[in-house]
């Protein structure tokens, strides 16, 4: 998927087609290697939003805890000119904010509330700030 949406300036085909999707890169916790993720995000208000859902699994994904310790990263996602890559700040939402926010996404993508339904834990939101 990272290789289709680095061809084609972020469009890809299959489950993910039609989807405002972005690469984040992180730095691994424990090893310190640059980690990959390609991501759904959200544009809420003129803040970039990212879910950290796993799909609704019981633990968190690995790039919500690179980025919990080390909330520097780097986007790659679609602009009009093709695609930007940008230095980005991490900010993980306070739970109101992230409440408020996490019914708007729902809203526009409901399988993010299903996958809410399937967990305990309170699925994060990040707010990616241009550095």
């Amino acid at each position: 998927m990272v290789d289709e949406f680095r061809a084609n300036a972020d469009q890809v085909v299959g489950q993910f087609a039609g989807r405002d999707l972005l690469l984040l890169t992180t730095t691994g916790t424990k090893s310190g290697r640059q980690r990959l993720s390609p991501l759904a995000y959200f544009d809420i208000d003129g803040k970039l939003i990212i879910i950290g859902s796993f799909a609704g699994a019981p633990k968190d994904l690995a790039w919500v805890h690179n980025l919990r310790a080390n909330p520097r990263a780097r986007v790659e996602i679609g602009s009009q000119s093709g695609i930007e890559t940008v230095d980005v700040i991490a900010h993980e939402l306070p739970r109101a904010e992230r409440d408020r926010l996490f019914d708007r996404v729902v809203a526009a993508a409901p399988g993010f509330g299903e996958y809410e339904s399937k967990t305990s834990r309170i699925i994060p939101l990040f707010e990616l700030k241009r550095v």
